[in-house]
């Protein structure tokens, strides 16, 4: 039977004046086309009709005639309804009702109720808009599909969208707004995959899982919620992994497949925390993105399992990454910023586990394990933070492998109060302490490397066992390895090297065992042993120390065997009443050797070098050679990843990406036996002051010696001063000496035209080029040179000499730094300062730096850091006239404090 088309009008011969008249008079099939009009009815549309306004959506409106009925009741097989403006009488109650059948609504406006799909029906809502309905604006509970396809429900006096029961619902571009309640809420039995959709202004959570329901979130959008951006309180767990990014293939959206999995979403602006899970959940978040949160970025409680890859968590006030009461949280690639507190935090018994993740700029220690928790960390990087990088306490366990902590103000890593941990290949950067130790619990410390802290490298407390193993230590600005009193640790194969006090130092009553340990370059005694120490120090090495060697303190009696000086003033310094054994001991370049004959074994009365203790040079003892300085090794990863950390400078990190591409080439290579291409490695550096140049040749000359093209990388710097002499026959030799301190390192030369100075013809400087060209090829595999300078200046250095534009063929261009990135350089050293700058005082920033002009004398970043230290000075003149500042004042920096121009 063809399908008839039957009209509905008020007026007009042929037509139906009602919608209900024409419904059932019509036959299966039938399309119902309605005039233009408002119409009072309840429709109940119990057949396969279609019903559509004749005059196009929004010409037709359909208002329920009591209150306590909806406006529209589908229970056909096939039945379809478009652009209809349909309203309820009650806002509580439902205005649109499918309980079987199949419906679909296109393009509809439903108000004053809300749209419910029950039973066993399925429904497709598409392009329809639901507003102004109270409990909730989409109540589904059937057992059939629903899908809801670029829809919006907003001003719902409830909840947004509710799917219950066992409901299957599929969401796609889909915007739920200005709803009192959640957005979105999933519970019991159902399941709900969404895709593109927004949630936006939700009164309580962006969305709700309960009980055993499971949710797919796809490329969605969650944010300014009053709530919890996710709150997850239950759900059915994972079938099993998932691997790479869910989808289908063929384009549509894809199924929940048990638990809540959250893809590709933005949680920004919550009143609570971005995701929150709890009551056995299992919930995993991969390439989203959670930022500004009121409470913590993502918290894991009481017995579920979350997992995070590769996400971002940005600017929590409260706690980046929380695992707390049995919880199980699970984090890879992942980076964490500018948390409020701590970047991650497990504590109750919980697990944290933590792989190739960053946590940077936090308030407080970036990693906090207590009260039983667990941590296993693994390539992380942490720092800069006030506090410390890693903190385990309370009886936590760690273990950790591989990762970086640095610039973290307290200590890179902490362990107090019966906390343990085993750790194994742990960078430590800068910060007051490398590790401090306090706790009775079980520490092994393996190939450990901490470099340039502000004061011991190693600290182990008044009641430590730690086991050290293969780790070193450089640049301590106080001691190496602090053994407390008490503490009776165990070091083997260790390296401690150019501290500004004693290496080892070792306190009353502690009984350490050390060997197969090297300690050079001290600014005091390689091995301070105080009063009423001891242990065992057997077959380690001590060289080039300032003051003696090996000082035992009274009352001490530590066993010395087959201990190896060089290169020192004194070997053996004992205070009155020393009571060291000394066994097969030997020095070598000595000025004063103590040590008694090898093959001899003496017990307390040995001579006496400086009566006073260990805190001075031996008397007459000429000092031994000075240490040569050597980089710490550095593996090529961690110097790209610090190139990469530096603010702008995108084509500079790119040009030199490439040329370690072409050195690894060159080293293979010569591996291989084969000739090495024609390449040059020196360089032009061109830009103007303040852009980095100079931090730049550093790391390049630290990159080359990881590839193993320059034997050391260390950078000496020079300009015209120190390479051009004053009469004839000085410039040649002064220029030598500076190339000779660069051996095996980089010889960087600032404002190399200064060299060729404009006008005067016969300037010295033309024969410090000339020197410099002739060791650039007698020592061409020894020394790199970057020449630096303004851009044009230096084109104009490189022509005046032919042997220059042979060997410096390509140019690293430093461009100006732009306004975030001068804003981004003042936050950093205020971040190091620990400092912190307002809203407005950033604002002020961006203003500032726009209107200055980008001429020869602006200054980049060392601008930058100018306008820093001004902002600190008016900082504390403003603080010093408040009458009681808080402890807030004293580390902010607002507007006001920015200089005048």
């Amino acid at each position: 039977m063809t399908p008839t088309v039957r009209l509905v009008a008020p007026k007009g011969r042929g037509a139906h004046r009602t919608i209900a008249d024409a419904i059932g008079a019509a036959d299966d099939g039938d399309e119902i086309r309605i005039a233009p009009g408002e119409y009072r009815e309840r429709l109940l549309l119990h057949r396969p009709v279609s019903l559509v306004p004749e005059q196009g959506a929004g010409t037709v409106r359909v208002v329920a005639p009591q209150a306590d009925l909806p406006v529209l009741e589908l229970a056909a097989p096939q039945a379809s309804v478009s652009g209809l403006a349909l309203e309820g009488g009650d806002r509580t109650r439902p205005a649109v009702v499918v309980f079987s059948g199949a419906a679909e609504l296109t393009d509809c406006q439903v108000s004053g109720g809300r749209v419910e799909v029950g039973g066993s029906a399925s429904a497709v809502l598409r392009g329809s808009r639901v507003h102004r309905a109270a409990l909730a604006g989409v109540h589904l509970t059937t057992s059939g599909p629903v899908v809801l396809d670029r829809c919006t429900v907003e001003d719902i006096d409830g909840t947004g969208v509710v799917v219950a029961g066992r409901a299957a619902a599929v969401l796609s571009e889909t915007e739920v707004r200005r709803v009192t309640g959640s957005g979105l809420r999933v519970r019991g039995e159902a399941r709900a995959a969404v895709r593109d959709c927004e949630t936006v202004d939700a009164g309580r959570n962006g969305l709700l899982v309960e009980e055993h329901a499971s949710v797919l979130l796809l490329d969605c959008r969650l944010r300014d919620t009053a709530g919890d951006g996710v709150q997850v309180t239950g759900s059915s767990p994972r079938t099993g992994p998932v691997e790479g990014r869910p989808g289908s293939a063929d384009g549509g959206v894809p199924s929940a497949d048990g638990g809540v999995l959250l893809v590709g979403c933005e949680v920004l602006r919550t009143g609570g925390d971005g995701v929150a899970v709890s009551d056995r959940a299992d919930v995993l978040l991969m390439d989203c993105r959670v930022r500004e949160t009121a409470g913590s970025g993502v918290t894991a409680a009481e017995d579920c399992a979350v997992e995070v890859v590769d996400c971002l968590v940005s600017r929590p006030t409260g706690t980046g990454l929380v695992a707390r009461v049995r919880a199980r949280l699970t984090v890879r690639g992942t980076s964490v910023r500018e948390a409020a507190a701590n970047g991650a935090l497990a504590y109750d018994s919980a697990q944290l586990t933590l792989t190739e993740s960053d946590l940077v700029d936090c308030a407080f220690s970036a990693v906090h394990v207590g009260v039983r928790a667990r941590a296993a960390l693994t390539g992380v990087r942490v720092g800069p933070t006030p506090e410390h990088g890693v903190r385990v306490t309370d009886r936590g366990e760690l273990s950790l492998t591989g990762g970086r902590a640095v610039d973290c103000a307290l200590s890179g890593l902490q362990l107090d109060a019966e906390a343990s941990a085993t750790v194994d290949g742990l960078t430590v950067v800068r910060g007051r302490t490398g590790v401090a130790v306090a706790s009775s619990g079980e520490l092994l410390l393996t190939d450990c490397d901490v470099r340039s802290v502000e004061r011991a490298g190693i600290t182990l407390g008044p009641v430590s066992a730690a086991v050290l193993r293969d780790c070193r230590v450089s640049g301590a600005g106080t001691a190496g390895l602090v053994i407390e009193d008490g503490s009776g640790p165990t070091v083997e194969r260790c390296t401690v090297r150019d501290t500004a006090g004693s290496g080892l130092v070792v306190g009353k009553g502690a009984a350490p065992t050390v060997t197969d340990t090297t300690v050079t370059g001290s600014g005091k005694n390689g091995l301070f042993v105080g009063e009423g120490g001891g242990g065992t120090f057997e077959r380690c090495a001590f060289a080039a120390t300032a003051f003696p060697a090996v000082h035992v303190g009274a009352g001490a009696d530590p066993v010395l065997r087959a201990l190896r000086v060089r290169d020192a003033g004194q070997d053996l310094d004992l205070a009155e009443g020393a009571a060291p054994t000394v066994q097969d001991c030997t020095a070598q370049d000595v000025a004063s050797a103590q040590w008694p004959e090898p093959g001899g074994r003496t017990r307390g009365a040995l001579a006496v070098g400086n009566p006073a203790g260990g805190g001075g040079p031996a008397a007459e003892a000429a000092p031994g050679p000075a240490p040569v300085e050597e980089p710490p090794q550095e593996s090529l990863e961690e110097l790209l990843a610090e190139l990469e950390q530096l603010v702008g400078l995108e084509r500079v990190k790119h040009d030199v990406s490439s040329l370690v591409k072409l050195m690894q080439m060159v080293r293979r290579r010569e591996d291989a036996g084969l000739p090495a291409p024609p390449l040059s490695r020196h360089l032009v550096f061109a830009g103007n002051p303040g852009t980095g140049k100079t931090t730049v040749a550093r790391l390049y000359g630290r990159i080359l010696a990881a590839v193993g093209l320059l034997e050391r990388g260390h950078l000496v710097e020079a300009d015209r001063s120190a390479l051009v002499g004053e009469y004839v026959g000085h410039t040649g030799p002064k220029t030598q000496r500076v190339f000779q301190q660069a051996m095996g390192g980089v010889l960087f030369i600032d404002e190399a035209y200064s060299l060729v100075p404009p006008g005067i013809g016969n300037d010295f400087g033309q024969e410090a080029i000339a020197t410099l060209v002739k060791l650039m090829e007698d020592h061409r595999d020894a020394v790199v040179v970057i020449v630096a300078g303004y851009s044009e200046e230096m084109e104009t250095f490189i022509d005046s000499n032919p042997g220059l534009a042979s060997r410096f063929n390509r140019t690293l261009l430093f461009e100006n730094y732009g306004t975030p990135e001068l804003v981004g350089i003042v936050e950093r050293h205020a971040a190091e300062h620990q400092y912190r700058l307002t809203d407005p005082a950033r604002t002020a920033l961006h203003t500032l730096f726009d209107a200055t002009p980008r001429d020869r004398r602006f200054g980049n970043g060392r601008t930058a850091r100018q306008i820093f230290q001004a902002m600190t000075e008016r900082q504390a003149y403003r603080v010093a006239e408040l009458d009681a500042p808080a402890d807030a004042d004293l580390v902010t920096l607002t507007a006001q404090d920015l200089p005048t121009p």
